[in-house]
């Protein structure tokens, strides 16, 4: 489903639109809602920088696992404005975070799974690891201290070595949950991305 917003072109995948009718049937839409709230929230922090920098992207695809903002003019901006606009997202989950379990801890209890899906959002996004903000911020930060085709073998080994306990701790929580494989399926998104990557870093 494709929608056009002045000069940004907006692509909603039917995947995503069936895992939520998937999520009303089972009686999980609640939670199914916070966390894509949370991730709006996350991808609403890079796109407040960019559009503060003075950029805009022509494209944003929204699928089942991830929101990807094309935006062909990240190479023409400078590297502070870079971290910036990545960082944002993280720190926008960080945000609301906290007033959220402020609000926890003054007897709203049902706030609760709001704010953990802000921090697991905020936190799993700064992983060093190349399709996450966490390696494009590393990235950005070896490219300052050595060539980057360097850096980008050094994001590669942080970014395997991120992912084998990401599995196990995925394998251990099937295994002693009722059957929950979402973070095995994160684990399989991650090196999906690492192997189909077009070249670019951020």
């Amino acid at each position: 489903m494709k929608l056009k917003i002045r000069q940004t072109e907006i692509e909603i995948s039917y995947l995503l639109l069936c895992a939520a009718a998937a999520a009303v049937i089972l009686d999980i839409f609640r939670g199914f809602v916070f966390c894509a709230a949370a991730v709006v929230i996350h991808e609403s922090g890079h796109l407040l920088m960019m559009k503060k920098a003075g950029y805009f992207p022509k494209r944003i695809k929204i699928s089942l696992f991830e929101i990807d903002i094309r935006d062909d003019s990240r190479q023409l901006q400078t590297a502070k404005e870079n971290m910036r606009i990545i960082f944002f997202g993280p720190a926008a989950n960080f945000i609301c975070f906290l007033p959220a379990f402020l609000l926890y801890l003054i007897g709203t209890d049902r706030i609760l799974p709001f704010a953990a899906a802000n921090l697991s959002v905020g936190l799993f996004n700064l992983l060093p690891v190349m399709s996450l903000d966490g390696g494009q911020l590393l990235y950005l930060c070896l490219c300052r201290r050595m060539a980057p085709d360097r850096a980008e073998k050094v994001v590669y080994r942080a970014t395997f070595i991120m992912i084998f306990p990401l599995a196990a701790i995925g394998f251990f929580i099937l295994f002693h949950s009722q059957y929950n494989f979402s973070l095995l399926c994160v684990c399989a998104y991650l090196i999906f991305s690492l192997i189909t990557r077009q070249e670019r870093y951020y």
